[in-house]
């Protein structure tokens, strides 16, 4: 029993490490973006949130307005 149990630890462990190895493998395959096309994608897409926030912020006042003057 004891046999079975560690038989089976030590499969799990190699399992684990063969995972290990093959993400290494994969993570070599990855063409990484450069330092410029980084910043790039980051000021991106601050700027469409920042549009998306500002958008959605508008809406909610236009709605507000409306909803004060109007119905409430």
């Amino acid at each position: 029993m004891f046999i079975r149990k560690f038989g089976s630890l030590i499969y799990m462990f190699s399992k684990i490490a063969k995972f290990f190895k093959e993400v290494r493998i994969e993570l070599k395959k990855v063409t990484w973006p450069t330092r410029a096309e980084t910043i790039r994608y980051t000021l991106l897409v601050i700027g469409v949130s920042a549009g998306v926030a500002l958008f959605l912020g508008g809406l909610d006042y236009l709605f507000s307005f409306l909803l004060s003057e109007f119905i409430i």
